[in-house]
């Protein structure tokens, strides 16, 4: 009999990479999208078929995040992952036969902004502001209430490395040759982090903290994200939140320094906040992208056993550039 999978967004390059998987293990995939093609967002009814009856059930649903942090974009952030996962959980509550597990997204911003240690799934101590509210206000919607027949599993996602947006700015950083130290520090203040949702809270200040480059960088080949949801999918005593993140994590001057050496680049320009900010105003980007500390360790999955394809960064890096330029 053919297994099914749902994915309640499918469109972007994780999706895209999920979809080629499962159906690569088998499956009949269907996806939820505003548009299709399997069924809409705003056709409660529609998804309840795709649900019912299915054995797995992913979640990707949400804007963009590589973005300005407009009010427009704010909002809909929260409101694309709020809609989406509340639609997804009635179908699921409502399913005769609901699917045996169910993987939402979320993200490893979540966390406390570190620079003294990893953290774990086992950390509570949270970040505030804008990106932790969206995150939190996101779990709070997806473990909402008893499901007694669906395992829960919130994928607390770091930087994946692949085809998106965020490995294709750092790519280019390097190859422009302002792939230098990236320093935080000093900048006038703004309102662009402030909190959101249901329980807003606000960032510490000031707005700059001066790491002097040694902000973690934790992230994730995309082989890697494909092997641990499958990972995931396949045993039964994973549940509850999971980093996805590769176990070796680096710091920014790491970063930028293995870049280079991955598109052959001698040098790189460093910048400060204060060159940050107009160009990533130009880029439509972040600044939070490169500055912010992500120190976050898959302790679940190291425990559980997953065998990591890719470990190490640079190896990670040189195989997606060598992707890119086919």
């Amino acid at each position: 009999m053919t297994r099914r999978a749902v994915l309640g967004g499918g469109s972007g390059f994780l999706g895209t990479a999920l979809k080629e998987a499962l159906e690569a293990d088998g499956y009949q995939v269907s996806v939820i999208g505003r548009n299709g093609p399997d069924a809409r967002w705003d056709d409660p009814s529609a998804i309840l078929r795709l649900v019912d009856g299915a054995d797995l059930l992913i979640g990707l649903a949400g804007k963009a995040i590589d973005c300005r942090f407009t009010d427009a974009n704010r909002e809909e952030f929260l409101r694309s992952r709020l809609d989406t996962t509340r639609a997804l959980h009635e179908a699921v509550e409502k399913a005769e036969n609901p699917p045996a597990v169910w993987m939402n997204a979320s993200s490893a911003t979540i966390y406390r902004y570190a620079l003294d240690r990893a953290q774990t799934e086992a950390d509570t101590e949270f970040d505030t502001g804008f990106s932790p509210d969206v995150a939190l206000a996101w779990e709070e919607e997806f473990f909402r209430g008893e499901l007694p027949g669906t395992r829960r599993v919130a994928m607390r996602i770091t930087i994946v490395l692949g085809d998106g947006a965020a490995t294709d700015l750092f790519f280019r950083l390097a190859r422009w040759g302002i792939g230098g130290t990236q320093f935080d520090g000093w900048w006038f203040p703004h309102r662009r982090y402030r909190g959101i949702g249901p329980h807003p809270t606000e960032p510490e200040q000031p707005l700059g903290k001066r790491s002097k480059g040694r902000q973690k960088f934790s992230w994730i080949h995309i082989d890697d994200l494909v092997g641990a949801v499958r990972f995931v999918r396949d045993d039964l005593s994973i549940e509850g939140p999971v980093n996805f993140s590769a176990p070796t994590q680096t710091d920014n001057r790491g970063l930028m320094a293995t870049l280079r050496r991955v598109v052959g680049m001698p040098f790189g320009l460093p910048s400060w906040r204060f060159m940050l900010e107009p160009a990533m105003w130009v880029l439509r980007k972040e600044p939070e992208l490169v500055l912010k500390s992500r120190w976050v360790a898959p302790q679940v999955l190291a425990d559980a056993g997953y065998d990591f394809a890719y470990p190490e960064l640079e190896p990670a890096l040189r195989d997606v550039w060598e992707q890119s330029r086919r």
